[in-house]
């Protein structure tokens, strides 16, 4: 591939990638499908129904909706949605709700029976369907794989936008080894072609994502040291040891998640489809390129790296998974922070190399307040890591997951994510929903 090629199409990725969302994905892409549906509807519906993957109903069953006035659940997700939301704004969907929106949608889960959720079998890891009745007509929406990639839009019976057969296509839908590692543009993507981007290529077309991701991302952060949201992890981290720059590291990035796990209405730039991965892969980064002193420009540069090498691990495992997706942004943050650092490129695919075979088996057990403590942690590993790296020391091939290469570690890791994880998973949210009792 010629390099104004790689660069145009890299920079593709990362325009794709970092979109502003607000709030978790999860409830948002649930919000998102609900205002399509009632766009369809072109009326307030009588009725909703939702029907989930399981890890949709683990990602939202335990964080606050934005701009909800404090309500959580896909109940509260859709019913917002299809109140006030605006289906043209994606994952900013409920950027512009209001006190008359949030009353009504709480008169309306009054309601008995007003939104039912079920869970989907046999469906991909991120499935959505929404379906809205009223006055004798029937909208469906069903988003698939991404949080607002609407395979089907439909009013009774006929497809306005997609396919029926689309839709139906993903029941019974498997996550081979094939389709998870995802093709098209992000298959170019290894380390030794980020990297060679980062240090050569033209970013231009990507610069205003970039800076969107710094400026968003640190003005939540802020907020989250600024003020008492959920579990105060980053505020903890930063009154322990503010003069550490691997601590402010780590609490620059856990407080952006305090906030938006707890209901905070600010945005954020997203990437792997997370906010608090976009959070990760960024701003650990922000804090050593002000440590190492490294012009604005570097800083952009590392931050397409840390972008890219997350998008990169993190599309062997697919969008949801038992394995958390913050581990592949931490990756990412490591291996830029070596790469600002001066490391040779063997130096910055060690850093990713010992953070996975660090922290490489923390689980996703929904969004929730705790979220930003795996941050710190996944931070933390990259750190050491990355300090390992520059030390000449790390782990090796035959240690457990780790493979003779950065590329085969990446892979082994993200087919234990991928394929492994997949009954713990199915456990995690039986153990949420009840199904399981685990004795004590």
């Amino acid at each position: 591939m010629e390099q104004a090629e790689r660069d145009e199409l890299f920079c593709s990725i990362l325009n794709d990638e970092l979109v502003c969302a607000l709030g978790c994905t999860e409830p948002i892409a649930v919000a998102f499908a609900a205002a399509l549906a009632r766009e369809t509807l072109e009326r307030e519906p009588e009725h909703i129904e939702v029907a989930c993957s399981g890890n949709i109903i683990k990602n939202v069953k335990s964080v606050t909706v934005p701009n909800s006035g404090g309500m959580a659940g896909i109940e509260a997700a859709a019913t917002l949605g299809a109140v006030g939301g605006d289906a043209s704004s994606a994952l900013e969907v409920l950027e512009h709700v209001d006190d008359a929106d949030i009353a009504r949608t709480r008169e309306l889960l009054a309601r008995d029976g007003f939104c039912t959720v079920s869970l989907a079998q046999h469906v991909p890891n991120l499935y959505i369907k929404v379906s809205a009745q009223a006055a004798g007509h029937v909208a469906e929406v069903v988003v698939v794989d991404h949080h607002t990639n609407v395979v089907l839009c439909a009013l009774d019976g006929v497809a306005r936008h997609g396919s029926l057969s689309a839709a139906r296509g993903c029941m019974d839908a498997s996550d081979d080894a094939d389709a998870a590692h995802a093709g098209g543009a992000v298959r170019a993507l290894t380390l030794d072609a980020i990297m060679d981007f980062a240090r050569t290529g033209s970013i231009d077309a990507a610069r205003v994502a970039l800076e969107r991701q710094i400026e968003l991302n640190s003005a939540i952060s802020d907020e989250g040291l600024t003020n008492p949201w959920g579990a105060q992890v980053g505020k903890t981290l930063l009154a322990s040891r503010y003069d550490d720059v691997a601590c402010r590291a780590r609490a620059r990035a856990a407080a952006g998640s305090d906030a938006r796990m707890n209901g905070c209405s600010m945005p954020v730039v997203i990437v792997c489809g997370s906010g608090n991965q976009g959070i990760t892969a960024c701003m650990p980064v922000v804090e050593y390129a002000r440590k190492l002193c490294i012009p604005h420009e570097g800083l952009l540069r590392a931050l397409a790296l840390s972008d890219l090498v997350a998008v990169h691990v993190k599309s062997y495992i697919g969008a949801l998974s038992a394995f958390c997706g913050v581990v592949c942004a931490a990756c990412g943050a490591g291996a830029a922070i070596t790469w600002m650092a001066g490391g040779s490129p063997e130096q910055v695919g060690e850093t990713i190399v010992n953070t996975l075979g660090n922290v490489g088996g923390i689980v996703c057990d929904g969004a929730k307040s705790s979220c930003a403590a795996k941050i710190s942690a996944a931070v933390d590993a990259a750190i050491l890591g990355h300090d390992m790296a520059m030390a000449g020391r790390g782990f090796r091939a035959g240690e457990g997951l780790v493979q003779r290469t950065v590329e085969e570690t990446i892979a082994s890791m993200g087919y234990v994510g991928r394929v492994g994880m997949r009954p713990t998973d199915e456990e995690i949210l039986n153990i949420m929903i009840g199904k399981t009792e685990v004795d004590c």
